[in-house]
């Protein structure tokens, strides 16, 4: 669950397999295909909501995520266009219910999902800068953004809440695997061939790293509990997840490693992997 080198030791030494350039294509073009999309859905959603009932009903969303996307910002998690996307998921995510900030499922996942990837990512910070596998103290950029969540928003816009759920936990599996992993070091094993590879590897797990990761998602599983129907959906959004996770992490070691596809395409193809699983899962099981 390997992640991409950035900052300022992103900026010293390129030292992905994928051309620098062709990477940065593939990340425009996942913002400006998914961006709009999501755009769209926030503002029908808003129209709708103002159309259907009081102007009320849109309080609690549109303060809500400007107030979320403001302190991530602040805090450096993410920079200012990041910040807009994350305006957007939350947006989305917080007019899928009604009441207050426990009556929204969609809306408490996304925030054990900041909380936990925002303390994994400062875990053995200095460690993690040391060997040059730091996330840039800016905070993530809006395609990072875009990769981890954006299937989540959609999911969300069709009514696929468990589809949403699994793409949440799967990033947040991800992202507090890589974080923990890098921080911890220890034994690391390219997932595909089982030998011995440096931590922080494209496709390297390590135990350390992904237990955190399998309880990462199980955190996020749980805080939007309130949204399933049986704990049966609540424990096949989670296998999904963990699905997501070591897809990602063959990926990485596959087509990230040869070069084909940069880290965002990785994450968000991890994403859709954990709804699709969740999806056959949910006919097979369901």
């Amino acid at each position: 669950m390997g992640e991409e080198i950035q900052g300022s030791a992103k900026d010293a030494h390129w030292a992905k397999a994928i051309p620098r350039a062709r990477d940065r294509m593939q990340s425009r073009w996942l913002v400006g295909v998914v961006v709009p999309a999501m755009v769209l859905e926030a503002v029908g959603s808003c129209v709708g909501l103002v159309l259907s009932g009081p102007a009320g009903l849109l309080r609690f969303p549109v303060v809500f995520s400007v107030a979320f996307a403001g302190l991530v910002w602040t805090m450096r998690s993410a920079t200012l266009p990041a910040a807009g996307v994350g305006l957007l998921v939350c947006l989305i995510l917080s007019m899928r219910g009604s009441g207050g900030f426990f009556a929204r499922p969609a809306l408490c996942a996304l925030i054990a999902l900041f909380v936990l990837t925002f303390v994994a990512t400062r875990f053995g910070r200095r460690r993690k800068e040391a060997r040059g596998l730091a996330e840039a103290r800016s905070g993530r950029r809006a395609s990072q953004v875009v990769a981890n969540l954006g299937v989540a928003a959609l999911c969300a816009a069709v009514g696929w809440y468990g589809g949403c759920l699994a793409a949440l936990a799967e990033a947040t599996a991800d992202t507090v695997s890589s974080e923990i992993g890098q921080a911890l070091g220890g034994p690391t094993w390219l997932i595909t061939k089982f030998r011995r590879v440096p931590a922080g590897r494209d496709g390297g797990v390590s135990f350390a790293g992904s237990l955190g990761g399998v309880i990462g998602a199980g955190v996020v599983v749980m805080a939007g509990s309130l949204g399933f129907a049986s704990w049966r959906e609540g424990a096949i959004v989670f296998g999904a997840a963990c699905a997501g996770l070591v897809f990602d992490s063959v990926l990485g070691a596959t087509v990230e490693e040869r070069g084909w596809l940069g880290n965002d395409l990785v994450n968000f193809c991890s994403t859709l992997f954990a709804v699709a699983t969740w999806a056959v899962w949910k006919m097979v099981f369901g």
